[in-house]
């Protein structure tokens, strides 16, 4: 779905992303996972068109992904950003519906599809009248959802999507967000800090240090055989104490 050949990218002398190359296969999904400041989210940004590589070239379903390519590709991709990102000023259903209004859809077909994405993701449909500050964290991470599914992309880019949520939601969406990706047997891509999160969704793994990618692979092939002492770092950083850890269920 998208293949990245040496792409590299820097914010003035900072060099956000090394050298990278990435294919990411159809139908699976992929997390990105890093400390802060790794490039994981400029690497999810460089994907979806809204970075330019400074060097290199990301290719989406075999098209090169150009300036003049970007707006129709990205019609093909549905993109959850951090927070939700929803437009204050309009309530859930304008947010939800905006790139179908836009592209002039017809009513009726506007109306069926916010039907059927509400039932997918559990979205009470009193809630699209109201506007985000109206609506719970996790009401407006189901709207934002709603959004990105909208016009059925081929891939789904989540940049953090549960960041920002108490615990007890987080649980309740990454379990809907799991069963709607096995439903919908979409490409995703996903991008967290969390290990536990990453081993919950991923199908691979893709480690991040420093804008370069350590390692990938499932969790138990980075826990098993790591590729440099720093995946080991990191994975022991996220684990629970012992006292914590014998208490789990």
């Amino acid at each position: 779905m998208f293949e990245l050949r040496g792409v590299t990218k820097r914010f003035g002398e900072r060099l956000a992303l090394a050298p990278t190359d990435l294919v990411v296969p159809s139908g699976r999904t992929l997390v990105l996972i890093g400390p802060s400041g790794c490039g994981k989210s400029t690497l999810l940004r460089l994907m979806v068109g809204l970075l330019r590589p400074d060097e290199g070239e990301v290719r989406f379903a075999g098209t090169e992904l150009t300036p003049e390519r970007a707006e129709a590709l990205r019609r093909r991709m549905g993109f959850v950003v951090q927070g939700g990102g929803l437009f204050p000023h309009l309530n859930a259903r304008q947010n939800a519906a905006i790139m179908a209004q836009y592209l002039e859809w017809e009513p009726s077909r506007i109306q069926h599809r916010i039907d059927f994405l509400a039932q997918l993701t559990k979205l009470p449909t009193d809630r699209f009248g109201r506007y985000p500050v109206e609506i719970s964290g996790g009401e407006r991470q189901r709207v934002s959802l709603i959004r990105a599914l909208m016009l059925d992309p081929d891939v789904l880019l989540l940049d953090e999507p549960l960041g920002a949520l108490d615990p007890m939601t987080r649980f309740e969406l990454q379990r809907d967000l799991q069963r709607i990706f096995a439903q919908l047997q979409k490409t995703v891509v996903l991008v967290t800090h969390d290990l536990g999160e990453a081993a919950f969704f991923a199908d691979e793994i893709v480690l991040l240090r420093a804008g370069r990618i350590i390692q990938r692979g499932t969790l138990e092939e980075l826990l098993r055989s790591p590729a440099d002492p720093f995946v080991t770092q990191f994975i022991n950083a996220q684990r629970p104490p012992p006292s914590l850890g014998s208490a789990a269920p």
